[in-house]
Parts: structure tokens; sequence; C-alpha cells
């Protein structure tokens, strides 16, 4: 290699784009452009091609740019088309579409043969993108369809084959599990719940604790307790809600005990409701152990939705058991602490409790 290559070499190798080119990092497609001279070609940095010598390389900002240098575009990466994330997206886009109009679950098979990919992969990037397998996803929408229905039908047999159901019998099965309650109750939005509920006081503030006839539905913390209950009242419109007697006090007493001491853990059903995508993001938070932190990615990571970090933060922003869903154990990449839907304090305060248990 002569001295001329070789200042070339150095330079390239010390371009910060140039790790991104060795690394194949698809997250720098679009970003810039590198052209090979001995090839003639230039390539997107994911380009699966045997890796170039830095002293043919050079960079470029643009497709433009590297063909108006010279250079035709690489056959394999085909740096002129959109990214393959961007093709990507926009082919999971329309299997969501499909999904949404169809009248009963599409066949995964059939899905994968509409948008052009195989079921393999196909099924691979829906849930890497979503967070779901397109099964729960139509799941969620069928869902989200019956709750609807539900709140403009006649009946309540009119509003399962509204959503979808081919029979009464398969609906009632899941009924629970989506509604949270029997599908008349949630036609007369709640007005059949009895949910009894108390305030106290803890470390932290206020503590309000609620309890349907299925478990623990709500843990609150504030500063003024006539605000966490209207919270309540907004959450539940409709239910009766029952303030709490003296068996109902023990049970904010033991979450109280929770609070100050998370290593006596607590044992209580839930009623936890909420997409299929919110409930693996609050089992994954049930999973960190007191006294650890996990980032969103992480958790992204760990449910395998690595893509789905934004939606990590919102599912954590609507859990509404605070402390037993330890959304508070969760933090930004860097280590530091980032919104809370109790206060970024109280989440300080928690980790440092947790921290001398």
């Amino acid at each position: 290699m002569n001295t001329k290559d070789k200042t070339i070499a150095c330079a390239i190798e010390h371009d910060p784009r140039w790790a991104a080119v060795v690394a194949r990092d698809s997250t720098a497609d679009g970003c810039f452009y590198y052209s090979v001279r001995t090839t003639g070609v230039y390539c997107r940095p994911s380009c699966s091609s045997r890796l170039a010598q830095p002293e043919n390389v050079a960079f470029h900002a643009s497709c433009a740019d590297a063909e108006a240098a010279g250079f035709r575009p690489c056959k394999r990466c085909k740096p002129g088309q959109p990214a393959l994330s961007v093709q990507y997206a926009a082919k999971v886009t329309e299997a969501c579409r499909l999904i949404e109009e169809a009248e009963g679950a599409p066949k995964l098979a059939e899905l994968a043969q509409q948008v052009g990919l195989s079921v393999y992969h196909f099924h691979r990037i829906f849930k890497s993108i979503t967070g779901l397998t397109p099964k729960a996803y139509a799941a969620a929408h069928r869902s989200k369809r019956v709750r609807a229905a539900l709140g403009r039908s006649d009946s309540v047999t009119q509003a399962i084959f509204e959503a979808g159901y081919s029979s009464n019998g398969r609906f009632y099965a899941e009924a629970n599990g989506l509604l949270g309650m029997t599908p008349t109750n949630y036609r007369a939005v709640g007005s059949n719940v009895l949910i009894h509920f108390a305030v106290g006081e803890c470390s932290l503030g206020a503590i309000l604790v609620a309890q349907s006839q299925r478990g623990v539905c709500a843990i609150s913390l504030g500063d003024d307790p006539d605000i966490l209950v209207r919270d309540l009242q907004d959450r539940f419109p409709q239910a009766q809600l029952i303030g709490g007697d003296d068996d109902f006090e023990q049970l904010v007493a033991r979450v109280v005990g929770f609070v100050e001491a998370p290593a006596r853990g607590l044992d209580l059903p839930l009623d936890v409701q909420g997409t299929a995508f919110q409930q693996r993001v609050w089992q994954a938070l049930r999973e960190i152990p007191a006294g650890s932190t996990a980032s969103y990615t992480q958790i992204a990571e760990r449910i395998g939705a690595p893509k789905a970090v934004r939606a990590v933060a919102g599912a954590c922003a609507a859990n509404a058991l605070a402390v037993v869903i330890p959304c508070h154990r969760v933090v930004r990449s860097d280590g530091n602490l980032s919104g809370y839907r109790w206060g970024v304090e109280r989440k300080r305060a928690l980790l440092e409790i947790e921290s001398q248990s």
C-alpha cells in the first residue's frame, strides 16, 4: 500500500461512518452512502457485500452525489430504493389495515402472501415492529371493536356479531379477559360494578387503594386525597364506589406496608385491564427485582419487541397500579429518571426505599 492509500485508509478508519459500515448498521441507512473505487458501485451502510478495503472507500451524502461521482447503485442492497426498514414498515402497515378491515381474523399465510413475504419472515418483522404477533394484534383489534359495538348496539348478541365473532360461545369464553366484566355490565359502562376504596397515608403522601370483585384495580399516589378520589371516579364513571370498611382498611394497611418495605412482598388478587401489549409490558415490569432497574429499551427487548421502546413507555404511563406493577423501576438508557405518573420525586423515593431494603 502506497503512502497515499495509507493516508486515505487512516482517514476512513477514523471516520465514525466507517464503524457503521463495518457493523452493517441498518439504522444508518439513508444517513449516508459509501462507494468502492475498485468495484465502481455505491452502497447503503447495511449492505451485506464483502467489506471493502478502507483505502478504496469514499462517503457520499446522497445517491445523487454518489452517481455524480461516477458510481452505480449496488444490485444487492439497492440504495436507490427505500431502506428495508421503511419497506417492512409499509408492509406491516398494510397487514394491519387488512386485519382491521377483515370481518374475522385473517390467517397468517393469507396475510403474508398479500404483503409479499414468507410466513416466517412476515411473522418475525410484524412482531418486531408492532410488539405483537399478527394473531395478538387481531385479537386486540377485535377487543376494540367489541367495546365500540357494545356501546352502540341494541343487544349484546348484535354487538358480538358486529365485532366479527362467529358464535356467542367463543365470545363469552373470552369476554372476561377482554372487558374485565360481563358484556351486560360493560354495556352499562360498569354501572353494576362495585368498587370498594379507601385513602390512607404513607411516606410518599396520600395513597388510594381500590378493589373490584376481581381484585385490586387501582393504587394511586398523590398530595391531595380528593384528587385521587376524583381520578378514580373518572376511571370508573358509572361504577358504584363504596368507601372502605374496617376490613378494607386492613387491605390498605397491607399496601402501605408494602410501599414502606417492598421486601415483604404483596400477595393480592389484581384486576389488571389493558391491551395485550400492555399486559406483556406490565408482566415484564413485575419480573424486575426490587432494588434493580431496567431501561425502556431493555424491557422492549425482553418482551421480544426491540423497536417498541415508545410503546413500552406508553404502557408504563398507562399503569394504574402504582408500586405493585413497578413502573418506577424503569429508567432511561443513561440511568437517569424520566417521567412517572405519580411524580419523578416519588419514583426516586421508591427506588431509594428499595435500595435500602
